[in-house]
């Protein structure tokens, strides 16, 4: 394996499937038994996934909803999300544990740095929920976070295309895609892998990112053992 320890970022939205809301139970399966391959391998595996599935914070633009208080929805969201996915995991043998920024005792231990160190070290999948636990931050930036805090060698950036192109290339054909590109590239040239906030995050700690099609299947595997899929944020 390339990698020992990394953190995985899934989308809420990754989550839908052929469903316009909420969960699609097939593509949950598919994505835990990818992640059990991984952690069945000796990989240590953390993972953040985000709420858009369910709710976006930004739906607030209407002025109905404050906009911190739709970040601490969509925070929610992302726990329901998570809840989700551990309780999938469990259903195939993986060990988990679902540490949370927010206090929520009966369903989530608290974030603590070494807790979740160790979590890792004795083989656990750990699951992070609640972002980071603050308004104007998306789940990016607290993937690069975890990411960071607990010394993952990179983070794993699960979309639904194969890679970082030059433009869409669901909308432009003569998209090109990067084999790998620079984080100061992606921030200059505006290519909307993940928010500023997470990039800095990444330049800063020297945390690599790997953008891949998470949809197909192996894919996950493939990337830590170091095969040339995707595309690489160094």
């Amino acid at each position: 394996m390339k990698f020992k320890r990394v953190l995985l970022k899934l989308s809420g939205e990754s989550l839908l499937g052929d469903k316009q809301f909420g969960i699609d139970h097939n593509r949950l399966s598919e994505y835990s038994k990818e992640i059990k391959e991984l952690s069945d391998a000796g990989v240590e595996v953390a993972i953040v996934i985000g709420g858009g599935n369910i709710f976006r914070g930004i739906q607030e633009e209407d002025g109905a909803i404050d906009r911190v208080q739709g970040d601490y929805m969509g925070m929610l969201a992302t726990m329901i999300n998570s809840m989700a996915l551990q309780s999938s995991l469990e259903a195939l043998g993986v060990t988990t544990r679902l540490l949370s920024a927010i206090k929520m005792e009966q369903i989530a231990e608290p974030f603590i740095k070494r807790k979740a160190t160790r979590h890792l070290e004795k083989g656990r999948v750990v699951i992070f929920g609640a972002g980071t636990g603050n308004p104007y931050f998306t789940t990016d930036t607290a993937a690069a976070l975890r990411a960071s805090e607990i010394g993952a060698e990179v983070m794993l950036k699960g979309t639904r295309v194969d890679g970082i192109y030059t433009a869409d290339p669901e909308k432009d054909p003569t998209a090109t895609k990067y084999e790998t590109v620079g984080y100061q590239e992606c921030i200059d040239k505006g290519l909307s892998v993940m928010d500023l906030t997470a990039f800095a995050l990444c330049k800063e700690n020297g945390l690599p990112i790997m953008v891949f099609d998470m949809d197909s299947g192996g894919n996950l595997l493939k990337v830590v053992k170091g095969d040339n899929i995707g595309t690489l944020v160094k």
